[in-house]
């Protein structure tokens, strides 16, 4: 069961790459979208830790609630 779990968020976080549209803006260069994601966690390690998030989760709010697939209800804090 563990597996299955680690499979499914697996899944489900490349599919927010692809949803932030990453894929298409990095003509899938997959060292361009890793070195996107070092620098997100360099910046989560900040002194400004709280600023970003902040900004970030809103912005992925207001991504989700635009996507008509995701206006289920789906959107986890």
């Amino acid at each position: 069961m563990k597996r299955r779990k680690r499979t499914r968020q697996l899944i489900e976080l490349g599919g927010l790459i692809a949803k932030a549209g990453l894929i298409e803006l990095t003509d899938d260069d997959r060292a361009v979208i890793l070195g996107a994601l070092v620098e997100v966690a360099a910046r989560l390690r900040s002194a400004e830790r709280e600023a970003f998030v902040m900004l970030w989760r809103r912005r992925g709010k207001r991504a989700f609630v635009s996507d008509p697939e995701e206006r289920d209800g789906s959107i986890r804090d």
